[in-house]
């Protein structure tokens, strides 16, 4: 039950039917607005990439441009990875739904401020601040994820929230490729479609208590301790999970480009059937329909393997080759962390568990590229960075394994619950 706390996190998920309804317009409308809200942060994280040369030459006066303009890409992650923790205590204290609707408010209000801020550092401030609302709006989705469903419904639906992430991260660079060409504040205008979103959210959205979630005795919560143990472990694994996951979709244009492949058609494509890819893995992890910790020492040694495959790479189409199968790898382990995660999580914990999860991917969404860069200067090449990278996939994998093995917990059995 939520209220309850048990040392088994299978025991942890709830047991009970999913408490809104599961089919008919409501419920494809009350999806298509989490799996939306979730894909805001992806927005901020890729969309102003293909400007970024254009705001160089805009700001190239500015003493020190040359390092701050790519901050107002990065910035948001960072916002976003040390607050997120913040939001998830807001989240259980305020309600997941009134958040989400003003943070997906502000989302636009930030977002768009770089159309009329004419100072960098302003600019640069407001995608601080993007980064902020992002934290919110992507703990307030997560959460009410695990809020609205349960069972095998909650992890088909964390999976589809991996995979509109990844298929949004190619929609929008294409996009702000495009309006980028108008010039480079163009793309900041697409920041408003979340005026559209939040007044759907507010109306369309049921609150989890409203929905018929129990929340347990407030006077019970507040003598609870937060379950941080159960939650360190996956956190710290979802943090190097993310420099996994990122990797491909940051390095494989300066991994072609180190091949002799300068085509940005080419390059494009490569990273479209990467990102196709993850979504498969996505799609296979929500077939499967099993418990996620038992597959993760598995799902790791497939990351590593196109790791190695990408390092051993001599020529495009092999390079692709290895991503191709490191993606489905990511696709898979993105939705098992997470899914690992909420299993672990009651309703009382799960805004705050959410939020620090949440953080622990994002940071190491961060750290990833600067983590590949140090390696690149420890071993001479981009490629051997990465075949380091994937050594200590390999290396995780074989460590969760044998701690499975010793603890008597490989399991291969469906989840507790199955669709209803």
């Amino acid at each position: 039950m939520p209220g309850s706390v048990s040392p088994s996190p299978a025991a942890v998920d709830d047991a009970a039917p999913s408490p809104v309804a599961v089919s008919g317009p409501a419920h494809l409308l009350r999806v298509t607005l989490l799996m939306a809200g979730s894909c805001l942060p992806i927005l901020g994280a890729v969309l102003i990439a293909p400007v970024l040369p254009k705001m160089q030459d805009y700001f190239a006066a500015v003493p020190g441009a040359k390092a701050l303009v790519p901050l107002a890409l990065t910035v948001p992650a960072l916002a976003l990875a040390l607050l997120a923790p913040f939001a998830g205590v807001i989240v259980d204290r305020l309600g997941r739904k009134r958040l989400l609707v003003v943070a997906t408010l502000l989302y636009a209000v930030f977002g768009t401020a770089p159309l009329w801020l004419q100072s960098l550092g302003a600019i640069i401030a407001s995608r601080a601040l993007v980064g902020v609302a992002e934290a919110a709006i992507m703990t307030c989705c997560t959460t009410l994820i695990g809020d609205y469903y349960s069972g095998q419904r909650r992890v088909k639906y964390l999976a589809l929230q991996t995979m509109c992430a990844s298929a949004s991260a190619t929609v929008f660079f294409v996009l702000g490729g495009a309006a980028g060409s108008a010039g480079w504040r163009v793309p900041f205008w697409v920041y408003a479609v979340s005026l559209v979103l939040a007044p759907l959210m507010a109306t369309a959205l049921p609150s989890p208590a409203a929905a018929g979630t129990v929340v347990p005795e407030a006077s019970g919560a507040s003598r609870r301790a937060f379950p941080w143990r159960r939650l360190a472990g996956i956190c710290a694994l979802t943090f190097f999970g993310a420099m996994v996951f990122y990797t491909v979709p940051v390095e494989m244009s300066y991994l072609l480009d180190d091949l002799g492949v300068t085509n940005t058609g080419v390059i494009g494509l490569a990273t479209a059937i990467a990102s196709a890819a993850t979504m498969g893995g996505a799609i296979a992890f929500a077939r499967l329909k099993r418990s996620p910790d038992p597959m993760l020492p598995a799902v790791l040694a497939v990351c590593a393997v196109g790791f190695g495959l990408m390092f051993l790479a001599g020529n495009a189409p092999l390079l692709v080759v290895g991503a191709v199968v490191n993606c489905v790898g990511t696709g898979m382990l993105l939705p098992a962390l997470l899914t690992s995660a909420m299993s672990r999580l009651s309703f009382e914990d799960r805004g705050r568990g959410t939020g620090l999860w949440t953080a622990a991917f994002f940071g190491g969404e961060f750290v990833c590229p600067l983590v590949l860069l140090a390696g690149e200067s420890a071993v001479g090449t981009l490629a051997g960075a990465v075949g380091v990278l994937g050594v200590a996939c390999a290396l995780v994998a074989g460590g969760l394994f044998v701690v499975r093995r010793r603890a008597g917990a490989v399991d291969s059995r469906p989840l507790p619950e199955q669709l209803a």
